[in-house]
């Protein structure tokens, strides 16, 4: 996929114009790009088109269209999570909704960049990539943003109706596994190049 260029970003009137029916939209993609991992976790598979949205809506948020160098910005944050070539790009969110046990379960969790994979029909896990900005020695952020590298053989078989397609966490704090429904492998095949 390409990254998001400068000139594929809205003016904030325009944006604001046409808001509703991308939101409406983009929701309903990343309903079908949503894979839940458990109780405590979620995967969210990106797209250019997730990042898109997310970069509009982080200058919405910020009302930093205007500020001398923000849109870069947003772009150099989210382009990295457009998948390229054989690879697939997600966002694993940790979810604890009480604050001081999301605090506590979050520093159990150091090491999780080695514990998620995904495993692609019969062929050897793909193993996650982590953004190293998430993880220290003493915790994590409850937003990971990965990439799972496929060879050839794995992209193949993605695009393979019917293929069994299964996510799992294997931390000894969380445990978690998922088979990707045929909707998602779908729009997962669709981000190969």
């Amino acid at each position: 996929m390409e990254p998001i260029r400068r000139e594929d970003i809205l003016p904030a009137p325009e944006y604001e114009r046409q808001r509703p029916e991308l939101r409406r939209r983009i929701m309903a993609l990343k309903a079908r790009r949503r894979l839940p991992l458990g109780e405590h976790a979620t995967v969210h598979f990106e797209n250019r088109d997730t990042m898109w949205y997310q970069v509009h809506e982080m200058l919405r948020a910020e009302g930093s269209w205007s500020r001398p160098g923000a849109i870069e910005a947003e772009l150099a944050a989210y382009n990295p999570l457009v998948p390229a070539g054989r690879e697939l790009s997600a966002t694993l969110m940790i979810e604890y909704e009480d604050p001081t046990e999301r605090a506590a379960r979050l520093a159990e969790l150091v090491g999780i960049e080695g514990c998620l994979r995904m495993h692609i029909g019969d062929t050897p896990p793909v193993e996650a990539v982590f953004d190293t900005a998430q993880v220290s020695p003493t915790r994590i952020s409850s937003v990971q943003y990965v990439k799972f590298p496929l060879n050839a053989e794995q992209a193949e078989l993605l695009r393979r109706e019917g293929t069994v397609v299964r996510v799992v966490l294997d931390h000894p704090a969380l445990r978690a596994q998922a088979v990707v429904g045929e909707e998602t492998r779908r729009e997962l095949a669709g981000d190969l190049e």
